[in-house]
């Protein structure tokens, strides 16, 4: 029996001795885009389009991916052959933003704790259905309600919502318009 205690309490020190050798990684702060930052899958110019967009670190990496859709971050997220070693995903809070277009510095939030209006009329900076992303779930209302939608968590956003082609669906679908730049003006 002393035995039996003398070996619990040797495995109790070596468990908290590995929970004070284990080191919490902190998540890099938002950054804002600059001239230089090309989206991770169309390689074109972040700031030069209009929408919401993401930018992604991976933990142990201060440089982020720059995305230039909400839709495309996310994309990022869920697609099988990307990293999953992530530290923070961040995309534009659009309840803080004052325009559609070109959403201020410093409206950035983690992707995991917005709330998402999806299927809303309105399209991201690479012309597909993008999901919305806000911090105050009236504001994400308010938006559904004039631009359609439901409100979604981070979690509750379908896989086919973000992964299929839009205009597949666009195509299939006599009633469903077909992704027209024109339309999309300022304002949130």
């Amino acid at each position: 029996m002393m035995m039996r205690r003398s070996m619990m309490a040797l495995i109790g020190v070596f468990l908290i001795a590995a929970c004070d050798n284990e080191q919490v990684v902190e998540a890099p702060d938002p950054i804002e885009p600059t001239q230089n930052a090309t989206g991770y899958y169309c390689n074109m110019t972040v700031v030069e389009h209009y929408g919401p967009k993401g930018h992604i670190f991976l933990v142990g990496d201060g440089i982020p991916f720059w995305f230039t859709s909400v839709r495309d971050t996310i994309a990022f997220t869920m697609l099988p052959e990307e990293s999953k070693d992530i530290a923070v995903v961040y995309v534009n809070d659009m309840a803080k933003a004052k325009t559609w277009d070109k959403p201020e510095a410093g409206t950035w939030i983690d992707a995991q704790k917005a709330m998402y209006v999806i299927g809303s009329t309105r399209v991201g900076g690479m012309g597909a259905p993008e999901p919305v992303p806000f911090s105050i779930r009236e504001r994400a209302e308010e938006f559904a309600n004039e631009f359609g939608g439901e409100v979604v968590a981070f979690a509750d956003i379908p896989r086919d919502y973000i992964l299929s082609d839009p205009n597949e669906s666009a195509a299939d679908d006599p009633e469903k318009p077909m992704m027209d730049h024109s339309k999309q003006g300022s304002g949130s």
